[in-house]
């Protein structure tokens, strides 16, 4: 029977530090919210929940994207 791997001890798997990114940069620049970005990023400005989703999606994927594979 196939066992899936245990992690050791301080290791996190990519999925989840990629999300630890995004709400990082989410919550400290307002990425994808309405009204004017902070700190000079440029979010965008979705009118609609849905909008807002696939703007934090989006994000979610680039961070994804910028950790280093094991």
């Amino acid at each position: 029977m196939d066992q899936l791997p245990t992690p050791t001890v301080g290791s996190r798997r990519n999925e989840d530090i990629a999300l630890d990114m995004m709400k990082f940069i989410a919550v400290t620049t307002g990425y994808g919210k309405t009204g004017s970005a902070s700190a000079g990023f440029q979010g965008g400005a979705p009118s609609r929940p849905d909008e807002y989703a696939k703007h934090l999606i989006e994000l979610y994927k680039q961070c994804l994207a910028a950790i280093p594979v094991k």
